[in-house]
């Protein structure tokens, strides 16, 4: 079985979170067996380093009528112990029989993570420069909003501290809170090909 790849970051290394979305067409009447198999290989992949987690989505509009597999590494030489895998390999033979065509397989590193739509997860990113004008606007807002709010309870402390707790706030508040937001709310722009 056969992979189309679509690599999203054209430097993938080991800064950062990767995400791997794989869409796969299942036979019907294969659904059951499809399953049993995706959840093996679910739990293989969580006994590898790195390993932070992974969500299966079921054929819907949104996604095409595809299953789609989503799983996530802490950085891309584990995400790449993984796909190399002996483990990996065997449990996707047993695949074979139960899908239709190739596996559409895309991969994220970076900024893409910021810019996910659950429901849309075999889409490609924003284009860079649609990316940079939303990060800029929104680490801009963020940076002043929390120094502003936290300069009279952090004014005693040393800069360095100030600017960790600055910085930890801004990226917990941007991964959790206000990125999934904002990707929704600018779908159609961001999205626009």
């Amino acid at each position: 079985m056969t992979n189309k790849e679509t690599h999203w970051s054209n430097h993938p290394g080991d800064e950062g979170p990767v995400t791997v979305s794989v869409s796969r067409k299942v036979k019907p009447g294969s659904e059951a067996a499809y399953e049993q198999c995706v959840s093996d290989l679910v739990s293989a992949a969580a006994d590898f380093k790195g390993h932070q987690g992974a969500t299966i989505l079921r054929p819907s509009s949104a996604t095409n009528d595809e299953y789609v597999i989503i799983y996530r590494f802490d950085n891309y030489t584990n995400c790449q112990g993984w796909e190399q895998s002996e483990v990996r390999a065997q449990l996707l033979k047993n695949l074979e029989g139960l899908v239709e065509g190739e596996a559409s397989t895309q991969q994220g590193t970076g900024l893409e993570f910021w810019f996910t739509l659950p429901e849309l997860p075999a889409h490609k990113p924003p284009s860079p420069h649609k990316m940079a004008i939303v990060l800029i606007g929104i680490v801009y807002a963020l940076v002043l909003g929390l120094n502003l709010l936290l300069k009279p309870l952090l004014g005693p402390l040393p800069s360095a501290i100030t600017i960790l707790i600055v910085v930890v706030l801004q990226v917990l508040l941007m991964t959790y809170v206000i990125m999934p937001r904002v990707t929704v709310l600018l779908k159609h722009w961001l999205f626009d090909d």
